[in-house]
């Protein structure tokens, strides 16, 4: 079955795809070469003739060469699967990293990309260069016997036919079958994830046991779709081996037939044996590739699911330079998440260069929104952000990356070293940067305390750690990195206030010269502010230089 689809992603690779036919053809050829090779063998042992040795020393070449060309396309196949594999995984990858968070889930998109992916390399390396195979040798190894016994040639075509045709028909309907059978994996996956990612929280709530159940019954579900997919399997298969003997037995009976009245000579016969075999060869072959690619197929419209979606922003910047002094515009900036009020309403804001601005409000007054606006995960809807008197889009990705940094609330860590973990922005930190950034975190004696140190596998998102230790480790990180504007959104909120005013010490002594914006709701992470701005319900309200008084914050945080 050719998709469409399927075959825009192909690509640069369909020289490629055409390539391996070719090489299978070649085997097909060499194949064919040998069967009739072994008949004129044959015919030379039973007449005794004197070029014995030279018949079979034929079929030894044959072998040799047919050896090696299999070796060939193996190869080939192999590093053009892996092409297909990082082709398609980085083109997928690059269209989920555009996706905003809120829209992505993460087991459908990971069972896409893995199992998905997986199944579309035998699609483009197995199943389509057998096709293009099936194509052209049964109709000339028919046209050989043809030549032979045309009665015989008929037959042999029909049974052809019938064992490529055939199964064609179950074709849709196993096709359809599997994408449910995909959708249902795709759904399981998902939940699978969701649920070993918050296993702690499923037994805190004694929520596991029906957590379980439900599991159970995707399970069974799957498991009654997979069992009808086979049951279809099978019938395609039943009809086209059916095919192929019958049309094996016919064949014969009709080579037979040809000698018994005169016809063709008894070796003849023997040669129209070995090429039937040969005829069906290929299509036997198409089989088995169509069930290797077939899991592609059936997540084509997890593939669809993913390239269709809409970036949450389109990386069109060219200005290949990162921003050196951290000055921050706002003009006229907007923006409202679909079916609620919430966001940003036609905010204007300027921060200097090297400032310590306290972003301030109650919940909802769109502190975070502004976060992730400039760290374009989202873009505005009307207005502009500058950073160096450059907009924020007109920045490359590499560039942006090196001119503003956002520490969230909440980190991801990766089940890496601390160390690798540290050096997310800046790869070629130094030992002594990586303690200097964790000194001035309140991490330091933390990760000195793990068993290998600065070294220290971390299991997924760090979960060794406590919830403090994890965002101290962010900001060192952060720290780290050589942008000039750093956002802290609420980067302390598992601190108590005293650690928290020692962790912002340090951060404003390591920060230097850098412009920061503080998120925060506690007075004790916004000592060291040079300014502030008040939000409130997606408007900045109010303005101030100086850092406000504790008692003065605190009724304006919590109005």
């Amino acid at each position: 079955m050719i998709h469409r689809r399927l075959l825009e992603l192909a690509g640069a690779i369909r020289p490629a795809i055409l390539a391996l036919a070719g090489l299978s053809l070649l085997i097909c050829a060499l194949h064919i070469a040998f069967a009739w090779g072994t008949a004129q063998g044959l015919r030379a042992l039973m007449a005794e003739e004197a070029d014995l040795l030279g018949s079979f020393g034929f079929l030894g070449v044959v072998l040799l060469a047919r050896s090696a060309v299999l070796w060939l396309r193996e190869w080939l196949a192999a590093y053009l699967g892996a092409g297909v594999r990082i082709r398609l995984r980085a083109r997928l990858f690059g269209q989920l990293n555009a996706v905003p968070a809120a829209e992505r889930d993460t087991g459908a998109a990971t069972a896409t990309i893995i199992d998905g992916v997986d199944g579309l390399e035998a699609y483009y390396t197995r199943y389509l260069p057998q096709l293009l195979t099936v194509l052209i040798v049964p109709a000339a190894v028919v046209l050989l016997v043809a030549l032979a016994s045309p009665a015989a040639g008929l037959l042999l075509g029909g049974a052809a036919a019938l064992a490529v045709l055939a199964p064609r028909a179950w074709d849709a309907r196993l096709l359809k079958n599997g994408r449910g059978r995909w959708a249902a994996f795709s759904r399981l996956s998902s939940d699978y994830l969701e649920s070993l990612q918050h296993i702690p929280l499923l037994r805190s709530f004694g929520a596991t046991a029906r957590t379980g159940q439900r599991l159970a019954a995707q399970d069974e579900e799957l498991r009654g779709r997979t069992m009808r997919q086979l049951r279809l399997s099978l019938v395609e298969t039943a009809l086209s081996t059916m095919a192929l003997h019958l049309g094996t037995v016919l064949v014969v009976g009709a080579a037979l037939a040809a000698v018994m009245s005169g016809q063709i000579q008894a070796v003849g016969a023997l040669t129209v044996l070995l090429l039937a075999r040969e005829c069906f060869r290929p299509i036997q072959e198409l089989g088995t590739c169509w069930h290797a690619g077939y899991q592609g197929l059936s997540a084509v419209d997890g593939l669809e699911d993913l390239l269709s979606r809409t970036p949450g922003h389109a990386e069109t910047g060219s200005w290949p330079h990162p921003a050196h002094s951290g000055r921050l515009e706002l003009a006229e900036l907007s923006f409202s998440y679909p079916r609620t009020r919430g966001g940003l309403h036609a905010v204007n804001l300027h921060v200097a260069s090297g400032q310590r601005l306290a972003i301030i409000g109650p919940s909802g007054s769109g502190k975070s929104t502004l976060a992730r606006l400039l760290e374009r995960e989202i873009d505005p809807q009307t207005g502009s952000i500058s950073l160096d008197g450059v907009a924020l889009r007109d920045y490359t990705a590499a560039a942006r990356a090196r001119s503003v940094v956002v520490i969230a609330q909440d980190p991801v860590l990766f089940a890496w070293t601390v160390a690798e973990n540290l050096r997310l922005y800046n790869p070629t930190a130094g030992a002594a940067e990586l303690e200097a950034a964790a000194r001035a975190a309140g991490i330091h004696e933390t990760i000195r305390r793990l068993p290998a140190g600065y070294g220290t596998v971390l299991s997924e998102n760090g979960e060794q750690l406590s919830g403090g230790q994890r965002q101290r480790l962010a900001i060192a990180r952060g720290l780290l990195s050589p942008a000039p504007l750093l956002v802290l959104d609420e980067v302390t909120s598992a601190l108590d206030a005293a650690t928290e005013a020692e962790v912002m010490d340090a951060v404003a002594e390591f920060a230097g010269k850098r412009t920061l914006l503080l998120i925060a709701h506690r007075p004790s992470a916004l000592r060291h502010a040079t300014g502030w701005a008040y939000f409130s319900a997606g408007s900045l309200l109010r303005t101030g230089d100086g850092a406000l008084p504790g008692a003065d914050l605190q009724a304006r945080t919590n109005p």
